[in-house]
């Protein structure tokens, strides 16, 4: 089976189980959003700075693995036409059940973003890609892609991993990996994502996550760190994720 059709079907379980990225918003976050009261997550607990958006009335957004009616939800609410791509069924179905609970339109694609992405060029002005890069091997022709589908002027929000948490045991107190963590390529990590029912993951340099997107074209115009959330490396403050403003200059 193909690593991207093990992500799926392991994220569609998730999901039926309760993970917490897979929970839609509310009635009342909805509400709460067309009344100008919203935050949205690229990594796990910092808010991401309203404006890096600007105004989303009648712009055309992008949620790029962004599926299970978390941020596509507020988008709509402050007046964006909005598209989500995503590979896992059951978190496109948490988008259709809250576009019908709320009443707006919204396109649902399922669709896997290692391949070409199902636009023409220059359809977007902004692309959501909250942390979800860690589950596919090669990153720059995902940029690449962004880069092509979206408008001149257009912003890329992405959320992506620092590849600190790939490098260290379950307890996350002793290094136990070498990088790059490839489950494709190494058989004992491999076991080690089975074993945590982890999907397939990969770590990516900041290399391939930061310029990879300056290599792509785009201008990087902010960034912040953000850390776990939750475990040890999070009460040790590591930041083990990144949050990226880029844009689209011509």
């Amino acid at each position: 089976m193909d690593y991207q059709d093990i992500n799926a079907q392991t994220i569609d379980r998730w999901v039926r189980e309760g993970w917490e990225w897979g929970r839609p918003i509310d009635h009342e976050t909805y509400l709460a959003a067309e009344a100008g009261r919203w935050d949205v997550l690229l990594t796990p607990t910092k808010p991401v700075p309203h404006g890096w958006f600007g105004d989303l009335r009648g712009k055309k957004v992008l949620g790029l693995a962004s599926g299970g009616g978390q941020q596509m939800p507020i988008f709509a609410a402050l007046g964006a036409e909005c598209t989500v791509l995503d590979y896992s069924e059951e978190q496109l179905e948490s988008e259709r059940r809250v576009a019908r609970r709320e009443g707006y339109d919204i396109e649902i694609i399922r669709g896997d973003m290692t391949r070409p992405l199902p636009f023409a060029d220059g359809t977007f002005d902004l692309i959501f890609h909250p942390v979800s890069n860690c589950y596919v091997r090669e990153v720059k022709p995902i940029w690449r892609e962004c880069r092509r589908v979206m408008k001149p002027g257009g912003r890329l929000l992405s959320g992506v991993d620092h590849y600190v948490n790939y490098i260290v045991d379950e307890t996350e107190t002793v290094i136990v990996n070498r990088l790059p963590f490839d489950p494709v390529a190494n058989e004992d990590q491999r076991r080690q994502l089975e074993a945590a029912d982890a999907g397939m993951q990969f770590s990516h340099t900041l290399e391939e996550q930061i310029n990879g997107q300056l290599e792509a074209g785009f201008t990087l115009l902010a960034l912040y760190e953000d850390t776990n959330g939750e475990g040890r490396l999070h009460e040790l403050n590591v930041p083990t994720f990144l949050a990226m403003l880029a844009e689209k200059r011509t």
